[in-house]
């Protein structure tokens, strides 16, 4: 697949990475002739220096033979004009844009970006995607990650091991004895910062982070299994007002109306619209570096602290801070990824990566075939794929210990009917399923072609 990628910061840089390393032809445009330089040095990958709005740029990028163009500069106009251009001179088929202003995101606007108009296939907002994100770690307290597959049958979870974890030094083939009525698979293992995708000898120790598939009606006990049986927040404290703050707290006050909710927002102007925009929920004005501010805000209460200003260090050192002052569990947005290894031994529980959520909504709209879903997990440790199968495909009618899957791949679940079914060796696939599975970086590629429709279903 041939695709261009306008915009070689964090989040072009690294779908162009996920996209070069499956062998994909990819052109990265950039008005940086710095960035150019640094993401031609560094990914088997071509670069332009110029305005990826521009059609003569667009040109040399190669965009008349182009399959899809994936518009993330900083500026919305340039995404957006981006994909006209695609669209109206080139005759893109796919056109997928990050835009972050919310005032051209509005429901009342959505005919805008229909084929008469600005023709932009996907929109992705990083501020509303990371508000989602959020809002679901926290159904799930003790998790350090959620996602939501097959319709919600299926959830990925993250679980950090603790020392008191009941299933430390345990083999994974015990799990099943154990808990014969649970649903979960573990997928994967990060220990010391290194991913580990296990074998049935494998076992966890203290400190590990899990990722499990767990069928979504299992949750609760799952997570009591790895020692985590923390209550759902009830007071929780949201640092900084902005698009992120801002939206989340209407969630909350949509989704969990008995939450005692309070935002704490600097800026003046914008506490004042926030504030204007809740209903029931108190806003306070002030740095969330003031302990004072945050003894009004009741912090030693409050059970769960999400620090999501635009600021890094602040939404650090805030939760630090409120933890210290008797607050509960943080979730805490970074952005720099020099920082990710740091947060578990500083005490931050929860952290958000807007460049990894925004990755993660692209991909899965990058994915071909019968494809519906692709998620990254950690940055370079592999995929959470969910996918049908069809009759065509080798993996349906043979149990899953004869199938040509490659070593580095785990099915997760498999949803039959609604049902969810744990796979086996002697499991086998049938048409129509939809299949969870874990595959690693390096054999995305071979799950797509697997997964991919064949010529004689038609």
């Amino acid at each position: 697949m041939k695709v261009i990628i306008c915009g070689a910061g964090q989040v072009g840089y690294n779908i162009a990475r996920y996209l070069a390393h499956e062998e994909n032809d990819v052109t990265v445009v950039d008005q940086s002739a710095e960035l150019t330089r640094k993401i031609s040095d560094t990914l088997d990958v071509k670069a332009f220096t110029g305005f990826a709005s521009h059609p003569d740029v667009l040109a040399r990028a190669g965009a008349e033979d182009t399959d899809m163009l994936i518009a993330v500069t900083q500026a919305d106009e340039v995404n957006i004009v981006a994909c006209q251009v695609a669209h109206s001179l080139f005759g893109v088929t796919t056109k997928i844009a990050r835009i972050r202003q919310q005032g051209y995101l509005e429901d009342k606007w959505a005919n805008l970006y229909s084929r008469d108009h600005v023709p932009i296939d996907v929109i992705i907002s990083p501020e509303l995607e990371v508000a989602n994100d959020i809002a679901r770690r926290l159904r799930a307290p003790g998790a350090f990650d959620m996602i939501s597959l097959a319709d919600d049958k299926v959830k990925l979870v993250g679980v950090r091991c603790e020392v008191d974890c009941p299933v430390l030094n345990t083999p994974l083939r015990q799990l099943t004895q154990l808990f014969p009525d649970l649903n979960i698979i573990v997928v994967g293992v990060v220990r010391d910062n290194t991913p580990i995708i296990p074998t049935a000898d494998d076992y966890m120790l203290p400190g590990d982070e899990v990722y499990l598939i767990v069928d979504s009606q299992h949750v609760a006990r799952t997570m009591a299994a790895f020692g985590h049986e923390e209550a759902e927040a009830n007071r929780v404290v949201i640092f900084g007002g902005g698009n992120i703050g801002a939206s989340l707290a209407g969630q909350i006050e949509t989704n969990y109306p008995s939450v005692n909710l309070k935002v704490i927002e600097d800026n003046k102007p914008r506490a004042e619209l926030v504030a204007r925009s809740l209903k029931r929920s108190v806003v306070l004005q002030g740095s969330v570096l003031d302990m004072e501010i945050l003894e009004e805000a009741n912090i030693s209460a409050t059970e769960t602290i999400v620090a999501v200003t635009n600021d890094d260090e602040t939404n650090i050192m805030a939760s630090l801070l409120a933890k210290r002052m008797g607050g509960g569990r943080a979730i805490t947005l970074i952005n720099r990824e020099t920082y990710m290894p740091l947060t578990p031994s500083l005490g931050i529980d929860v952290v958000v990566s807007p460049q990894n959520i925004t990755v993660s909504s692209i991909l899965q709209h990058v994915r071909r075939g019968r494809i519906h879903s692709a998620h990254t997990i950690r940055d370079g440790f592999g995929e959470i794929i969910e996918a049908e199968a069809i009759e065509t495909m080798s993996l349906v009618g043979v149990p899953l210990k004869d199938t040509d899957l490659p070593d580095n791949v785990l099915v997760g679940a498999i949803v039959r009917a609604g049902d969810v079914l744990v796979p086996r060796g002697d499991t086998i696939i049938q048409a129509n399923d939809r299949v969870i599975l874990f595959a690693a970086a390096d054999a995305v590629r071979e799950v797509e072609k697997i997964f991919s429709v064949s010529l004689e279903y038609f």
